[in-house]
């Protein structure tokens, strides 16, 4: 709105051609004089120049919102968007559905407490046929710490859809659609991370999770404010990649104890009611 033009702003033709004729085109040029020096530069009086700035004030300034309001456009956007099922009721109804689409969902936790259970389970309901409530889709599955298990996944894939994962073959046909990647240091995560956008497109990707970066960044960073940079800037590539993309993208956190008692977790999503 900055770079917006004086002359669409609806001032008077006389203010706006004596703007113009100064060099003052858009509305960033004219809010970084005061008002005395845009009287000098004008050659007008103050009462019209104050009542030209707040009337560019206005034009340019974002209209006031309520917490309230943000929310309730953020869940409506969300529901026209989709979201992947989680299959617990409970869970589905709290969260409208399901993990959204286009967004980052953090998972937060202390370990063991089956963040990574969860998301096996997720990534079998993103690569389950649609005629089954899944998204039919392949998963990249970021194994940081490399806590994924093949096994664990078949065993979780039949106790949960044993109509599905009983059929000759379908058990091996859903596990070779999850692409497992392993990166061992920060650079190699980056790059992965590049890569990945060229998938997302090219072969059907309904699903990304990171199980976790932090760990990959707490033993890279040794200073807390060098490392919430890195996770930071890590971060706004993968929201970026859920907005891209539009589909749901995971990443788990956990609670770590450090300095002693002090308990610290290192927290990605701004807004709380996107935490999961």
């Amino acid at each position: 709105m900055a770079n917006k033009l004086i002359k669409q702003m609806g001032l008077p033709k006389s203010i706006a051609n004596i703007f113009t004729a100064r060099n003052i085109i858009t509305a960033k040029d004219a809010l970084s004089h005061t008002e005395f020096e845009l009287m000098e530069l004008l050659d007008v009086d103050k009462e019209e120049v104050t009542s030209a700035m707040a009337h560019v004030s206005e034009v340019v300034c974002p209209p006031c919102q309520t917490a309230l309001l943000l929310l309730e456009q953020r869940v409506r956007n969300e529901t026209l968007a989709g979201h992947l099922p989680t299959h617990l009721k409970g869970l589905d109804e709290a969260l409208c559905g399901g993990i959204p689409f286009g967004v980052l969902t953090e998972l937060v936790g202390p370990a063991g407490i089956g963040k990574t259970q969860f998301c096996l389970k997720l990534s079998l309901l993103a690569s389950l046929p649609a005629s089954c409530g899944g998204l039919d889709g392949r998963v990249i599955y970021i194994d940081i710490e490399s806590k994924f298990r093949s096994k664990r996944l078949i065993e979780i894939g039949i106790n949960s859809f044993p109509e599905i994962f009983l059929k000759k073959g379908m058990a091996q046909e859903m596990a070779g659609r999850i692409l497992v990647l392993r990166p061992t240091s920060l650079s190699e995560f980056a790059e992965s991370l590049y890569q990945i956008k060229v998938s997302l497109l090219q072969q059907q990707v309904k699903l990304l999770i990171i199980d976790s970066m932090a760990a990959l960044v707490l033993g890279e960073h040794e200073c807390g404010t060098s490392r919430q940079q890195a996770l930071g800037v890590h971060v706004s590539f993968i929201k970026s990649l859920a907005e891209f993309s539009r589909i749901p993208v995971i990443l788990t956190n956990q609670v770590r104890s450090q300095f002693g008692d002090e308990s610290r977790m290192y927290s990605f999503q701004e807004p709380l009611y996107n935490k999961r």
